[in-house]
């Protein structure tokens, strides 16, 4: 049941991690796409307004703001984009809060070429298909547990306290590796 693309092959990459973006870029210009992708949210910007595409992949934290100003943006000058929000901290309230302005679907990190074109192609009536390789539990506990000891500055016993954890507990698991 896999869709084509549109006559408009235009596909604007905004992520701000170098690598993932190339090979990202790559694969999608493999399946038909003309990729342009930027790093910035200003380049973001410059590139919709100088070419609205008609399909976006946006990674939802850069450097210099917040991705979702760019989907406001999009819908504004391309009502008919079809626009993915990636993000490596995926939660329920930034998944919500990126459709309801007008993002066409949402991703968590690490997304492949084939979940991206999967949610860049698929119909509003389609029901999308699970993902191939989904994070497991002990990940995404892994990646929440990262998320907030960042966002407390890299404080363990903030962290800890946030998290209603032992402090301990908390340090044995930071000084491991990330579970797969």
């Amino acid at each position: 049941m896999p869709h084509r693309i549109g006559p408009d092959r235009s596909l604007l990459i905004l992520d701000d991690d170098e690598p993932f973006r190339r090979s990202l870029s790559r694969a999608m210009e493999k399946r038909g796409f003309e990729v342009q992708a930027v790093d910035s949210v200003a380049a973001g910007r410059e590139a919709a307004r100088s070419r609205p595409p008609a399909y976006a992949v946006i990674d939802l934290r850069l450097g210099d703001g917040n991705g979702l100003e760019l989907v406001e943006l999009l819908r504004e000058i391309r009502p008919d984009s079809r626009i993915v929000v990636l993000t490596g901290y995926g939660a329920i309230a930034t998944a919500v809060a990126a459709i309801k302005i007008g993002a066409t679907d949402y991703l968590s990190k690490p997304a492949d070429a084939n979940d991206v074109t999967d949610a860049l192609l698929a119909r509003q009536r389609d029901k999308p298909l699970p993902p191939e390789n989904p994070m497991s539990a002990d990940r995404v506990r892994w990646e929440h547990i990262q998320r907030i000891y960042e966002l407390c500055d890299r404080n363990v016993s903030e962290t800890a306290r946030r998290l209603n954890m032992h402090r301990r507990t908390l340090q044995r698991i930071l000084s491991k590796r990330s579970p797969k």
